[in-house]
């Protein structure tokens, strides 16, 4: 038997819902105007994602709490899973084939929240002392970031692997970590990176990087550029978008998203979208600095975290200060397994914040939003 009391609104958290409206629709709007079929689909991610961010509102997070380390341990078994059973697809083994319905999973992409919700827990149970974890605590939690990285990393799928890396040492760092141990870690990374770089990378990770750091940017950055240049203050008129009219920017809905905003909306579109994602970070930053409760604080910085890389990676790479890498823009580019994460993390996000104080379970043991 269900019940609804309106007092659950006075802890919900409009304000983020509020900013993230926006993005989904100008970005539907823009795809529509490239591949109008691919907004069609996008629709169908849209709806998706709202039915899975009720769902997961819905759910007692914290009475379920014990249930995390399952999602966390399964997701690992995936990972193994595509080392052994994977599809490949361009030399890259990272999916799994679903049988008797012919449609591939990515379970790299399923980790992400399952890394958060396992650090939110962990930290919940054994919070940093004063001064931050030490090396005991510190190692103990590096396993449960180090095991995904290295199993994503050897698909290869090094963006991936890097995203989780850093997010999973930003929320331990945020917490709290003792200095000296930080100082460690960043003195280790100056002197490993030209190994890494030599012995860790693969070629085409490598030719990457070298096309980044030529003189020439490569032909995709180059068509972005001029799409980017060519917006002017306001932008331009559909018509008169030809740089994404006539194909030349290359996947202007997905990787290239920002180039096709800029040459359509122009300078001041590009900053309206920019300063929506940067008042989305700091609202999310402030959530997570203002609560004591450690699964709102993990949760609520690591979506700050998400996406500050992401954004910053793929706006970067648009105009030429970043390697070209498969890193969509935030609620904003085509396609449905990020967004669908995103909104499972804030779902996972406005769960903790709202039933904070109240129980979702009378004592009849009956759904209750009280």
């Amino acid at each position: 038997m269900w019940r609804f009391d309106k007092s659950i609104l006075s802890q919900f958290d409009f304000f983020s819902i509020i900013l993230i409206i926006p993005l989904v629709i100008t970005s539907n709007w823009l795809i529509a105007e490239a591949v109008p079929a691919l907004a069609q689909k996008q629709l169908a991610y849209v709806g998706v994602a709202f039915i899975a961010f009720i769902f997961v509102f819905l759910l007692p997070i914290r009475r379920m709490s014990w249930v995390i380390p399952f999602i966390y341990w399964g997701n690992i078994i995936l990972l193994l899973g595509v080392e052994f059973f994977g599809h490949a697809r361009l030399g890259a083994k990272r999916w799994i084939e679903l049988p008797f319905v012919q449609a591939t999973i990515q379970p790299s992409e399923f980790v992400k929240p399952a890394l958060i919700l396992m650090l939110a827990y962990l930290i919940h149970k054994n919070p940093p002392p004063i001064g931050g974890y030490r090396l005991k605590d510190f190692l103990r939690l590096s396993g449960y970031i180090l095991l995904p990285f290295i199993l994503i990393a050897k698909e290869p799928d090094l963006g991936t692997a890097l995203v989780l890396l850093l997010i999973g040492y930003g929320i331990l760092f945020f917490v709290g970590v003792y200095w000296k141990i930080i100082a460690t870690i960043i003195i280790s990374i100056l002197l490993i990176s030209p190994l890494f770089y030599k012995y860790g990378l693969h070629d085409y990770q490598k030719t990457r990087i070298k096309d980044f750091l030529s003189e020439k940017p490569s032909y995709h950055v180059q068509q972005s550029i001029i799409a980017i240049g060519s917006g002017g203050w306001t932008g331009k008129k559909k018509e008169e978008a030809t740089q994404t009219q006539m194909k030349f920017l290359p996947i202007a809905t997905s990787d290239f998203i920002f180039a096709f905003v800029v040459e359509r909306t122009g300078f001041l579109g590009a900053l309206a979208l920019i300063l929506l994602y940067v008042i989305l970070i700091l609202h999310l930053l402030s959530l997570a600095i203002f609560n004591n409760d450690y699964y709102i604080k993990v949760v609520t910085v690591a979506i700050s975290f998400m996406i500050f890389i992401y954004m910053g990676v793929n706006i970067s790479m648009t105009i030429g200060y970043a390697p070209v890498v498969g890193v969509p823009l935030p609620m904003f580019s085509y396609g449905g397994s990020s967004f669908l994460n995103f909104m499972v993390l804030f779902a996972i996000m406005q769960n903790l914040i709202t039933f904070r104080y109240k129980d979702m379970y009378d004592r009849s043991g009956t759904k209750s939003f009280l």
